[in-house]
């Protein structure tokens, strides 16, 4: 490979293309301006291969599968590797610090300008770079060239590259740096954190010249009783504290967490449940820790192995030397030479990459199945779980989520290490949720298949699976033992009554080829045979007892069958472990470390889920469940009236029961906070109740701290929240017009909820061209092909925009100020009536329960409509049958007015530009 100075600066001599939801856009290469039909631009997209951004929301507008296509996103991707752009035209060329665009025609003229400005960045930074740098990215752009990229031409002018190239800069795992190990931390200490000295630290931490909140301040003071020690064991010093949106809560407790981490040497783990809070705590951070250096050592965000890259994975990839894969390897390369911390989800990895390029391309290279075989691994010492699980160890805050906490403190410990003695939890109003997530089980055919996945790796169409086996895993080590290689050999050959591959059709045919085949037709034949409504598109479920013929049986047989695959496997781990202790002075630190993750790894993926399987079948059996803590039911999960899952399901009824017990009593302190703890019942003992009982405080010995802190907002001042009483929601063209009406109304700044995704998609399908037509750009999760995270930060910079979503995007919405100014809700949001919400329902207070749950949601999404003193907000409900006793959901003062669509229509555009 050779330069050749200086760098050239060449744009492909194509048309471009912007796609808006009626109508397109095309800039063709005489410079002129041609406005299309959606079916005209489709056409001309197939012929010209256009330059666009984000090919496929574009062809999916265009009703196209695919076209040929110059995405400036792909460019993007390379010349800014882990750096986070809108995936729309306005949002790259603001992202390159152009004019902003105010039409489509603006947007494609700027998407020639920001491609050119990308590549003279590129030539720019490249000549700047150290030699090794320059090199790797010389050599990656000539291997995705050289397998025909789009870019490559232009790219390679830009970096002046001539002749052939070498493409060793894909061996990017080459030039990671390692992580290396440190002597084992001390164990914590327990000097307090007093009232006075939480107080300090936020006064602190906001300097001189911030504003000061007395709430925040009293927050602070409150929340500090969590990080008092402990009088006895299994009574940890517990605060529920609810802080009213516009305290300042995350400042307030991180305040206390990082004065009793500094005091007593070990870390504070705060556990959220959204990846938006996650990444709102690590900007806050930075006012705590202003050198980067200093907050990448007493700061680490901590996920499941799920949500990193496997650089093996990634290594296979490049191995195979496939074309088709060349430009995602490439892009893949880029990103993991500069990405901080290897995080795919949430982290720096931009979510749009992956609809670009293929998940299975992109997120596929994380493990999703446990397949880590961890020291056996040649990249186990620049890993970067393992990189994040040793700082985690040594930081100050540790910043998680809720579901790793449960999971990995239900199996003993945090990754194998001491288990943290304080946590914040905070939107502490879903670890109801969270709980029953992690403490439930399920025998289906998806959670069966894995497991065999697992442990026999790919059965069919290998070459393009990396899923490797436990005998691969495994095979350096089962000659430690005597036992072992008999033991392995026994429990593969078991594992084959485990689904096989093609098992959905041979269950839906009634053709089952296996133990556990079996199991699941019956159970399908159950639920259809018991289900009404079995015409549905949606899922089905049924009670386990009565059984119709055979289901015993069948259970009895595939507990069997369970128990030939656990019993060879309790074998090989404890062979291993025992070679451990007889020969602890002659195995060297990589072998030990690779028996204790392989025999870790069996323990959390086999053993543990099977022993629950095989208890819900010995129940099954008996005839009546062995505990009333239980609710056990048949499904068949279905996606637009396809079967897509058959199994039996078993939750606690009430699972902070297990939460408290595996996370909350071996603490020595616990917050649970968020702005939503409290029900809304207006009686403030049985509001409190709640609290405790959907956070588990309620199982310990002694009371929890409660704690208070009003909302600085005038919400009487600042929102308006109505009831509309003429609009059918059942007749969606009623429900449509609605949403149109008022987005309008409000010229976008809208969040239009729903409860159901089919009621979105026919709301969407008939308001976007009016508001085409009116200029106001409409969003919709379950539509676009985007992610939900990445349409929340479209929403969030685009001002007067409009986003359709599900709960999803109701928990996940953070958009202060005027990009989000009205929320319509299209009905009251009741919980499901279903099997597991029957059971509860009886057991937590009837009636009373559905009304707290409701509550509950609306508060979250009315909390969604004023971030900050100066944001103003209209709340709507499509909903004539919204019940009184609901009101409370609303801050006091609000008057809940029950008005007609043209008043409402009327009251909001006027609130609304009044407020402007």
């Amino acid at each position: 490979m050779s330069s050749s100075p200086p760098p050239r600066i060449i744009l492909p001599h194509i048309p471009a293309l912007v796609v808006g939801v009626k109508g397109a856009v095309l800039l063709d290469t005489d410079g002129e301006f041609h406005r299309l039909s959606l079916v005209e631009a489709a056409r001309r997209a197939r012929d010209a291969g256009p330059l666009v951004c984000h090919a496929p929301a574009v062809a999916g507008r265009l009703k196209l599968e695919h076209f040929p296509a110059l995405d400036i996103l792909e460019l993007y991707a390379f010349v800014r590797p882990a750096r986070f752009c809108l995936p729309t035209p306005k949002g790259v060329v603001e992202a390159m610090g152009l004019v902003r665009p105010t039409d489509m025609e603006d947007e494609a003229e700027g998407l020639f300008r920001a491609a050119r400005k990308l590549l003279e960045e590129l030539a720019e930074r490249t000549g700047a770079d150290t030699a090794v740098r320059a090199a790797d990215t010389r050599s990656i752009a000539w291997a995705m060239a050289r397998a025909g990229w789009s870019w490559g031409t232009a790219v390679l002018a830009a970096l002046g590259v001539q002749g052939d190239g070498k493409v060793n800069g894909l061996r990017v795992w080459e030039r990671l740096p390692e992580w290396s190990e440190h002597a084992p931390e001390p164990p914590p200490g327990n000097i307090p954190v007093e009232a006075e000295e939480a107080r300090k630290r936020l006064a602190d931490i906001l300097g001189a010249g911030s504003e000061q909140r007395p709430s925040q301040a009293d927050y602070a003071s409150a929340v500090a009783g969590a990080f008092q020690p402990r009088e006895r064991a299994g009574e940890p010093r517990m605060v529920l504290a609810e802080a009213g949106t516009g305290t300042g809560k995350t400042l307030g407790y991180i305040a206390p967490a990082s004065l009793w981490a500094e005091k007593n040497g070990a870390p504070v783990w705060i556990s959220t449940h959204t990846r938006n809070l996650q990444r709102q705590l690590d900007a806050e951070l930075d006012r705590l820790f202003k050198d980067p250096a200093e907050k990448a050592r007493k700061v680490v965000v901590r996920k499941g192995r799920e949500n990193y890259v496997c650089l093996l994975n990634y290594e296979e990839q490049v191995m195979r030397n496939r074309p088709q894969e060349a430009v995602s390897t490439g892009l893949m390369a880029r990103w993991l030479l500069n990405t901080r911390d290897g995080d795919m989800v949430g982290g720096d990895f931009p979510g749009w990459l992956g609809d670009l390029l293929g998940r299975p391309r992109t997120l596929g290279l994380a493990d999703r199945r446990g397949e880590c075989i961890f020291s056996g691994c040649p990249h186990f010492h620049k890993c970067f779980i393992e990189k994040a699980v040793r700082r985690a160890r040594r930081a100050d805050i540790v910043v998680a989520n809720h579901a790793l906490v449960m999971i990995q403190a239900a199996m003993g410990g945090i990754d194998d290490s001491t288990q943290p003695t304080r946590y914040v939890f905070d939107e502490g109003h879903h670890v109801f949720d969270a709980a029953d997530g992690a403490f439930s089980a399920h025998l289906t055919g998806m959670e069966a298949t894995e497991m065999r996945r697992w442990l026999l790796g790919a059965e069919s169409d290998s070459t393009r699976s990396r899923a490797r086996g436990l005998k691969r895993r495994a095979e350096e080590l089962v000659g430690l033992a005597e036992e072992a290689p008999a033991a392995l050999d026994a429990a593969l050959h078991a594992a084959t009554a485990l689904p096989a591959p093609g098992w959905q059709n041979r269950v839906t045919d009634g053709a089952p080829g296996n133990a556990t085949e079996i199991f699941l037709s019956l159970l399908r034949q159950q639920v259809y045979a018991r289900t009404q409504g079995a015409d549905s598109p949606y899922s089905l479920e049924t009670e386990c007892r009565p059984t119709v013929d055979g289901v015993l049986d069948a259970a009895a047989d595939l507990a069997n069958a369970l128990g030939k695959i656990g019993a060879p496997l309790l074998v090989l781990a404890r062979s291993l472990e025992k070679k451990l202790d007889d020969e602890a002075a002659e195995l060297d630190t990589a072998t030990r470390s690779r028996i204790e993750g392989l025999t870790r790894s069996i323990e959390r993926r086999v053993l543990i889920p099977l022993a629950g399987w095989k208890s819900m079948l010995e129940e099954l059996q008996a005839g009546a469940p062995t505990s009333s803590q239980f609710v056990d039911w048949f499904s068949v999960d279905r996606i637009e009236g396809r079967d897509i899952d058959v199994g039996m399901h078993r939750h606690w009824i009430d699972p902070t029961i297990p939460f408290a017990k595996t996370v909350i009593e071996p603490a020595h302190g616990v917050l649970v906070t968020s702005a939503t703890l409290r029900d809304g019942s207006g009686a403030n003992e049985s509001d409190w109740f709640a609290a405790e009982r959907r956070t588990g405080a309620i199982h310990l010995p002694t009371p929890s701290l409660r704690a208070a802190v009003p909302s600085p907002f005038d919400y009487p001042a600042q929102t308006r929240v109505m009831v509309v009483t003429d609009v059918r929601k059942d007749d969606m063209n009623q429900v449509a017009a609605a949403y149109r009406e008022l987005f309008l109304a409000s010229h976008g700044g809208a969040l239009g909820l729903f409860t159901a995704i089919s009621r979105l998609k026919a709301v969407h399908q008939r308001i976007g061209g009016p508001l085409d037509d009116a200029g106001v750009a409409l969003l919709a999760q379950h539509v676009d092909n985007l992610d939900t995270s990445t349409l929340i930060d479209i929403f969030r910079a685009e001002e007067d925009s409009c986003l359709l979503g599900t709960d999803a995007v109701r928990d996940g919405v953070d958009v202060p100020g005027q990009s989000l100014r009205l929320i319509v809700f299209d009905r009251v949001p009741w919980p499901r009536p279903d099997i597991l919400h029957k059971a509860r329902k009886a057991a937590f207070g009837g009636k009373a329960y559905d009304d707290m749950i409701t509550r509950l949601r609306l508060k979250q999404a009315f909390g969604r409509l004023v971030r900050r003193a100066g944001d103003h907000g209209v709340f709507v409900l499509l909903d004539p049958m919204m019940p009184s006793r609901l009101f409370g959901a609303f801050p006091d003062g609000v008057e809940v007015q029950k008005v007609g669509l043209a008043e409402a229509v009327a009251v909001t555009r006027e609130f609304l530009t009044t407020a402007r």
